[in-house]
């Protein structure tokens, strides 16, 4: 690989990540080498398997079920999220009415 990569795309990660695999270089060689983190790199190759993961599914409905799945978890974090918000910012108007009083 070029050690003067400047813009990391897709196809130059997943070369990156093909050598780690492939026992060519290590993720702490290729931090060393391109300025990365290994955490940053680590990344790339969970997102790789991930990756594999779906393009090995048996069928598009095994993909699209995983999707919904991971839709429907945001889509509960987000509510949570407003659930928390809508507290705080009445807490913090109950707190500023005692403070007025």
């Amino acid at each position: 690989m070029d050690e003067t990569v400047k813009r990391w795309t897709a196809k130059r990660k997943t070369a990156l990540v093909i050598e780690i695999i492939q026992g060519k270089t290590t993720v702490a060689e290729a931090s060393r080498t391109f300025d990365l983190t290994p955490s940053e790199i680590e990344t790339w190759i969970d997102d790789a398997k991930k990756g594999m993961e779906n393009s090995l599914r048996a069928t598009p409905q095994d993909i699209h079920a995983q999707y919904e799945k991971q839709l429907k978890d945001l889509q509960e974090a987000y509510g949570e999220a407003m659930l928390e918000l809508r507290a705080r910012k009445k807490f913090q108007a109950l707190m500023e009415r005692e403070d007025g009083n």
